[in-house]
């Protein structure tokens, strides 16, 4: 009698292993960064909007455009990952930058912001830090396939 028993063995030794392996990192453009696509752009979409959560668009109207241009930049740099990762991740440091200058922003772009604001835009400006590091970091350390 055939054993037709399910077998829990190690998916290793599956001869379609290798094929799946390749196909993965196809779709995935050798980059292992995907998790962090949704949260870059939702960085950005809350970098955008954020002057009209904490209500200083009348009291900081250049600071305010200033969130509202940099956060757009942001939520595009997290749809460029998504659409071409391949391509775009080597902008990963472009988001660090895009973070320290967040943290600066409201004393050089901002007239006397008070402490909100200020809170708001390190917050943002440290996120877009560590978010831009651990794309770069994994970017980097992924040899591209060819």
């Amino acid at each position: 009698m055939a054993n037709v028993s399910p077998t829990r063995g190690d998916m290793s030794t599956h001869p379609d292993v290798p094929e799946m392996r390749s196909r993965y990192d196809r779709m995935l453009g050798g980059r292992d960064v995907a998790l962090v696509d949704g949260p870059v752009f939702l960085l950005g979409l809350y970098c955008a909007v954020s002057p009209w959560i904490l209500h200083y668009t009348a009291s900081q109207p250049a600071l305010m455009t200033h969130n509202l241009i940099v956060g757009i930049a942001i939520g595009l740099l997290a749809l460029g990952f998504t659409a071409a990762p391949a391509r775009m991740y080597g902008l990963s440091w472009a988001m660090c930058a895009l973070g320290i200058w967040m943290i600066i922003a409201p004393w050089v772009v901002g007239d006397s912001p008070d402490a909100g604001v200020v809170v708001n835009n390190i917050i943002i400006g440290v996120l877009a830090l560590i978010l831009g590091a651990m794309c770069a970091g994994t970017a980097a350390k992924s040899v591209p396939r060819s």
